[in-house]
């Protein structure tokens, strides 16, 4: 029997609510500029004030210096596995826009990027995020490929961000990204991780050539990257686990697939902006006990490397803190799905802040929100993200005595 399956057997029904905000990115490590993270920057006194009467610690996403994407981030926050259940970024964000699969898909996640056509490198892996409307009129001009009786279906999904289907019999995702992740290198095409996906290599390589084909013209967005390649999977749902009724409040469509993909009921948020997330959840506070509230923002600065947008992000999201106490929660759990510090301008393998506030156990917490001070004064110490829920049921009083 493995933990989730011993939760499971555990977990009860009860009245207590439990808010997960998942600061997307939340960690940081020293920038050699700013001489401090951006947690240590930004100025949170309300994530301080709770994180004083709360367990606090790091976690590992997936385990000690493993860089994680996005969704094994998320899933390890959720209790699964994130070993386990890999699931590509191609599944997540084509479930997030709310398109029905069939059996005989193949999805990716592309990358609208741009391509120095003399020197054959890339220049920018998200093309300067160009707007939805861009993306839109992008897709529309490489619709219509077929390559050895497959179809090829594009849809837009955010920004840079484009949703991939290969629909025919015999695809396999047992394929590398066909993107470099780096700029700075040219473009590269899928390889076969078993032999049984030879023939699936071969019709997404052909479909990236005449993408560039189509795109050479562009001046921003002259070349397309995909990676995540994944076809549908069979989680055990959320609710059956943790006999939770479960809401998530998310904008971005990754984030809203992959709990569809758990089972969790996706809500509609009222405005496109962290103020509307909220009102999302008071609006529906009475109709569930649990909720997992997303914010990208922190991510998205920490892509972009910029230190002074990820330290207005964190700010932001330390307003809205006094609203969420206010809906007086059982529990509260704040933690991110990876780091990304702006120093590396990506995702890395530093362990991420945590806070666990629960009405039921007050804790001696540090005096601050920051790394340094959660690995060193929190009562968890370095957790694993997977340890996270079962703390949030046995403080929701989710949870019961495990043998004689």
């Amino acid at each position: 029997m493995d933990r989730q399956e011993l939760i499971e057997q555990l977990a009860v029904p009860t009245e207590s609510k439990i808010v997960m905000i998942v600061m997307d990115g939340l960690g940081g490590a020293i920038h050699p500029q700013k001489n401090s993270t951006e947690l240590e920057a930004s100025v949170h006194p309300n994530l301080d004030a709770l994180a004083k009467i709360s367990a606090c610690g790091v976690q590992d996403p997936v385990g000690s210096g493993i860089t994680p994407g996005s969704g094994p981030g998320h899933l390890g926050l959720f209790g699964y596995d994130p070993i386990r259940y890999l699931i590509g970024r191609g599944l997540l964000d084509t479930v997030g826009i709310d398109v029905d699969l069939t059996p005989l898909d193949l999805t990716a996640r592309g990358n609208f990027a741009t391509l120095d056509l003399s020197k054959g490198l890339l220049t920018d892996r998200r093309a300067g995020r160009i707007s939805t409307d861009e993306n839109k009129r992008l897709c529309k001009k490489l619709s219509g490929i077929k390559i050895d009786g497959i179809e090829i279906i594009i849809h837009t999904v955010k920004e840079h961000r484009a949703s991939i289907i290969f629909r025919g019999d015999g695809l396999s995702d047992s394929l590398t990204d066909a993107d470099p992740q780096k700029e700075g290198l040219p473009p590269i095409p899928t390889h076969t991780v078993k032999p049984e996906a030879s023939r699936s290599a071969k019709i997404v390589n052909q479909f990236l050539e005449e993408c560039r084909v189509r795109l050479k013209d562009e001046a921003k967005a002259n070349c397309l990257l995909l990676r995540g390649f994944s076809k549908m999977v069979d989680l055990p749902p959320f609710s059956r686990i943790y006999k939770l009724n479960p809401a998530a409040i998310a904008i971005y469509p990754m984030y809203r697939g992959l709990s569809r993909l758990v089972g969790m009921n996706v809500l509609k948020v009222k405005e496109d902006n962290l103020a509307g997330e909220f009102e999302t959840l008071k609006e529906n506070w009475n109709q569930f006990d649990f909720f997992f509230l997303h914010f990208k923002a922190t991510d998205s600065a920490g892509e972009d490397g910029n230190f002074d947008k990820k330290v207005q992000a964190i700010e932001e999201m330390d307003r809205h803190i006094e609203k969420l106490r206010a809906l007086d929660p059982d529990v509260i759990v704040i933690s991110g799905d990876h780091s990304t510090p702006c120093a590396f301008s990506g995702h890395s393998w530093h362990p991420v802040p945590t806070l666990i506030y629960s009405k039921k156990a007050h804790y001696r917490g540090p005096e601050r929100f920051t790394e340094y001070q959660c690995a060193k004064d929190g009562f968890l110490g370095r957790i694993s993200s997977c340890e996270i829920m079962p703390l949030a049921m046995a403080n929701a009083g989710k949870l019961l005595k495990y043998g004689a």
